[in-house]
């Protein structure tokens, strides 16, 4: 599995839209410095995508997320790639028995195919839209989220690239 978080806020995504002639599209702007964060995993080859949102990002919310995915994957064993974020690498941060943590190299997103995804959902759910409340943005992700996990193709075509579909693991 990739994993990776993302924050998504109050601030709008301008994006292009279309409107017919002569009228010309206008989007209220918002500048509220407010988020919630989502933490998500993927299995690219497999098209399965864990998540969790939450009002803050730190070391126990990423403990929480590891429990999460290891109680909804219990017969497997996880290497669970990610970035070098300082709540992957926390004393306290409790990685559960049947989940092994794998940095990847430093300053190097384009290698996580869970960024993808995050792609995917700002621009499927989050386009245009200003939201006057934090929770509505928390209701949207979450909307958002639960579309793909249930579209297992579409996650692999955004994340089974050819050099992780060419990866043979062996757990010894």
């Amino acid at each position: 599995m990739f994993q990776d978080e993302a924050r998504f806020g109050r601030m709008v995504r301008i994006k292009r839209c279309w409107s017919p002639f002569p009228f010309r599209p206008s989007v209220s702007n918002g500048y509220e410095r407010e988020f919630v964060y989502a933490y998500g995993g993927i299995s690219p080859k497999e098209g399965e995508l864990d998540w969790k949102v939450c009002r803050e990002m730190n070391t126990i919310r990423m403990g929480e997320f590891l429990v999460q995915v290891s109680l909804a994957h219990p017969d497997e064993f996880i290497l669970m790639i990610l970035d070098g974020a300082s709540s992957h690498k926390a004393k306290d941060l409790k990685v559960p028995e049947n989940i092994r943590l794998l940095s990847l190299p430093a300053y190097s997103p384009e290698l996580n195919p869970q960024e993808h995804v995050w792609d995917e959902v700002r621009e499927k759910e989050f386009p245009n839209r200003v939201f006057e409340l934090l929770d509505a943005v928390s209701v949207q992700l979450k909307r958002g989220l639960r579309r793909l996990a249930s579209q297992p193709d579409i996650l692999r075509s955004l994340t089974n690239w050819p050099w992780i579909d060419s990866l043979i693991l062996n757990a010894t």
